[in-house]
């Protein structure tokens, strides 16, 4: 029987939550109501399921107040992060939105050595170029969605900076307190917004019963496990390592999205070598990294 270690145990694990993360961009074409209304609706229902299995499992830990201030900071990147990604998906699909949001681990391979304050790794800086080259091919084939690609390409940015961030704070707190309280500040954050424009004129979108099942599917089953295990497993994985993982998202995204939404998706050949280059830097990642006798990151010694 083959038995992992500690570290491939949590990549495993961090693969599982990236194959059902796969599922979110599908999710967000089903649901008929704005990227706004969605990230509103989504963070409350995940929050609420968050909460009641920390309450089971022993109580949400207190924190200091320069703390949840941090993770409600961070929580906002957060709902940034999806209201961009979710609004790329309606102006664009899902295999362009999928395909720009792998940029992410060039950001991560920039945003990381200033946070963690170490030096740029030459190899994480060489994948992510792979990325970027990449993400040139598919723009290049595929034009006709530049807004859509340009702003998922924002999204990564955020999706990297909020992990890194994440790095720092769970080995620093219980992850299950930064989970509950970055969702519970990215909703206070956001909803302000959701209350002007729609106090303002263009009135509140109210999801369907269809749209509300898909909703709650988003916020249980994608939202909800899925973002209290990549906090916990970034106590043993560096946030390179996670987002360039999470490029496996669009592998699976743009996979399901060809096989439900048919025709829709389907892409010239140069997006799908650039999406193959994306893979290869993947691969190529964890060959390093299983070389390398360095940790991930530093210790928390090294952490203020």
């Amino acid at each position: 029987m083959l038995r992992l270690n500690k570290y491939q145990k949590a990549l495993a694990e961090l693969h599982l939550v990236v194959f059902i993360w796969g599922f979110t961009a599908i999710l967000g074409k089903l649901i008929s109501v704005s990227a706004l209304d969605l990230t509103v609706y989504r963070m409350p229902i995940a929050l609420l399921a968050m909460w009641a299995y920390t309450h089971w499992r022993g109580g949400l830990p207190s924190l200091p107040l320069r703390a949840r201030l941090a993770l409600w900071g961070t929580g906002l990147i957060i709902a940034l992060h999806w209201l961009t990604f979710y609004h790329a998906i309606k102006i664009s699909n899902i295999s362009v939105t999928l395909a720009g949001f792998s940029s992410g681990a060039f950001f991560a391979a920039l945003f990381e050595p200033l946070i963690e304050r170490r030096r740029v790794s030459r190899s994480e800086l060489g994948l992510s170029l792979v990325a970027i080259v990449a993400l040139y091919i598919i723009f290049r084939a595929e034009s006709g969605f530049a807004g859509g690609m340009l702003l998922a390409v924002f999204s990564a940015a955020l999706s990297a900076l909020f992990a890194v961030l994440n790095g720092r704070f769970a080995r620093i707190y219980p992850p299950k307190a930064v989970a509950i309280h970055e969702m519970l500040g990215g909703w206070l954050g956001i909803v302000p917004v959701w209350l002007f424009l729609g106090l303002g004129g263009s009135g509140f979108q109210h999801p369907s019963a269809q749209d509300l099942g898909w909703i709650m599917v988003l916020a249980l089953v994608c939202t909800a496990y899925p973002f209290l295990a990549s906090i916990r497993l970034m106590k043993q994985i560096s946030a390179f390592t996670l987002v360039l993982t999470v490029n496996l998202e669009p592998l699976y995204g743009i996979a399901f999205a060809r096989l439900i939404f048919g025709e829709s998706e389907h892409m010239s050949e140069p997006f799908y070598v650039g999406t193959f280059l994306i893979l290869m830097g993947l691969l190529m990642n964890g060959w390093l990294k299983s070389r390398s006798k360095t940790p991930e990151f530093p210790t928390p010694d090294a952490l203020v």
